[in-house]
């Protein structure tokens, strides 16, 4: 049997939601740690201060344990799945489903540069500002359009902007 996009099996309404965003976010949050490593690599700094630093934002009482840099990467998956529910809620309930299926993979992307603009210039100053300082804006801006664009490839592959993917959108109003 051949699938196509509207009669491949998976998940269905909420249950896509939430699957596809957590996906999403996986992807996105190993496609962050994986260009910060390769950063860290090619300019002679330590990745692990993000991870610390992840860690210092959230409980300040634990940067210095053992546990810090193990304990900031889970921070920072954690994070990005809720993130990628809440991209994937929003795509899928607030672009039109007549929008050419080129428009979503640049909407996802744009709202992560929007928030990493939210993170960078409110969020993080007010709660860690030395955070802000560990990686350069172009690179920590990098990492969260490769975030985007793994969550758009996610979403593509779950379903992307179709007539079905406005059933979906259809499904998730109502629950």
């Amino acid at each position: 049997m051949h699938f196509s996009k509207t009669n491949r099996p998976g998940f269905s309404g909420i249950s896509k939601l939430w699957t596809a965003g957590a996906i999403a976010g996986l992807a996105g949050g190993i496609a962050e740690v994986s260009w910060i490593a390769i950063y860290a690599n090619l300019s002679g700094s330590e990745a692990s201060m993000v991870a610390r630093g992840v860690t210092q934002t959230v409980f300040p009482q634990l940067v210095a344990s053992n546990a810090a840099v193990p304990l900031g990467i889970a921070i920072h998956m954690g994070l990005a799945i809720a993130l990628g529910i809440a991209i994937f809620a929003f795509v899928r309930s607030f672009l039109p489903p007549t929008l050419p299926a080129a428009f979503e993979p640049i909407a996802v992307v744009g709202l992560l540069v929007g928030v990493w603009g939210l993170n960078f210039f409110i969020i993080l100053p007010a709660l860690n500002p030395a955070f802000t300082t560990l990686v350069p804006y172009t690179t920590s801006l990098i990492s969260k359009v490769l975030f985007g664009a793994a969550a758009a490839l996610v979403f593509k592959f779950l379903g992307g902007t179709s007539p079905a993917a406005g059933k979906l959108r259809k499904e998730i109003k109502h629950v």
